[in-house]
């Protein structure tokens, strides 16, 4: 039987990484590059979505170097929701009151758009009840929000293409424009029952030109995760990757949410790997901390972000929590402490 190896790719909020993993499950290679982050005022946070691209196609490189490219069958990613804005030929739009086209990605931790999410949950739209009752000022349409109200002219009208991050990363792997239900249910505000976007809500909060022409600009073919997307790598990512073109492109998920699914177990060649997936709770750390559970039927908390269907797995509803800086403020309390330095120091020179 002919060796077979798949690549996973994980873009977190300050590196880029890619594992090689044989069909066993065994992780065999992995590496991490780290990626630029802007700060220009309080609360903005930004990055740039072909330095990102650069890190990742860097990453799959190393980790394939050593296998011969026909037994790499397939590719997916997951991401940061972090929106992503392009204008005319998919090159970057700036997202920034700085101007500079570089930084065209509002990082997920990024709390400029207050005022927009208090308009929006204002409205008490009947959507609202899927992420607890309000939006998070960490969501994309806050964010889009803002850039209509702050940058309309410099950006607004120019915008292209709007991604979650994910859904950037397998555009840029294929040229095919489709989105992921998770990232669409889970921080676009897409309704996942009805499967379409929600016309009255958006004119309801001043966005319904995203829904032109079909909703081109923020996606109108949604694949749920692992999905293969297009008919694979393009010709031109193959070579970034040094892949071949055709290798499949599966789906993306949202960090946390690749995360959750490693977390819960499941395994394809175990059928009855998830038939204890409603007794499992999943509490995925990093810079934030998320905790995630999986039903069978739906179930609407106040205060809690779902359900949402088939966001992780096909007829599984989830429901979500956490903290967004738990992991960061940890961060803070190591790099804040009289001795970081003196420990950092007496580290590096052993």
């Amino acid at each position: 039987m002919p060796k077979i190896y798949f690549v996973g790719v994980d873009v977190g909020t300050s590196s880029a990484r890619a594992a090689l993993v044989r069909s066993d499950g065994k992780v065999l290679q992995q590496i991490a590059k780290s990626i630029r982050t802007w700060n220009p005022e309080h609360e903005h946070f930004e990055q740039n979505s072909t330095d990102i691209w650069n890190a990742v196609c860097s990453c799959v490189k190393f980790v394939t170097r050593d296998i011969p490219k026909e037994e790499i069958v397939a590719i997916s990613f997951d991401a940061t929701c972090s929106l992503v804005i392009l204008g005319d030929n998919g090159e970057p739009l700036s997202a920034s009151n700085t101007g500079n086209t570089q930084q065209n990605v509002i990082v997920w931790m990024d709390h400029r758009a207050h005022k927009e999410t208090e308009k929006i949950n204002a409205t008490k739209h009947e959507l609202l009840q899927y992420v607890g009752g309000q939006v998070s000022v960490e969501m994309e349409l806050p964010k889009l929000m803002w850039l209509k109200t702050n940058l309309y002219l410099s950006t607004w009208i120019k915008i292209w293409r709007a991604f979650d991050l994910p859904d950037f990363l397998t555009w840029r792997s294929t040229g095919c424009d489709s989105r992921s239900l998770c990232t669409v249910v889970c921080k676009w505000n897409y309704d996942g029952l009805a499967m379409e976007w929600n016309k009255k809500f958006f004119e309801e909060i001043g966005l319904d030109e995203l829904l032109k022409n079909n909703a081109e600009i923020i996606g109108r073919n949604i694949q749920e995760p692992g999905t293969p997307v297009g008919k694979g790598l393009s010709e031109v990512a193959a070579e970034e990757m040094n892949l071949l073109p055709g290798t499949i492109v599966g789906t993306a998920l949202i960090d946390a949410h690749a995360g959750a699914l490693g977390m819960f177990g499941c395994n394809a060649e175990d059928a009855n790997c998830i038939d204890d997936l409603e007794g499992k709770l999943a509490l995925i750390c990093g810079t934030s901390a998320c905790h995630m559970t999986l039903t069978r039927q739906p179930c609407l908390a106040n205060g809690i972000w779902g359900p949402y269907r088939g966001a992780i797995i096909p007829n599984y509803y989830l429901n979500e929590g956490g903290q967004s800086a738990a992991g960061l403020l940890l961060d803070h309390i190591i790099k804040t402490h009289p001795q970081y330095m003196h420990i950092k120091l007496k580290l590096n020179n052993k």
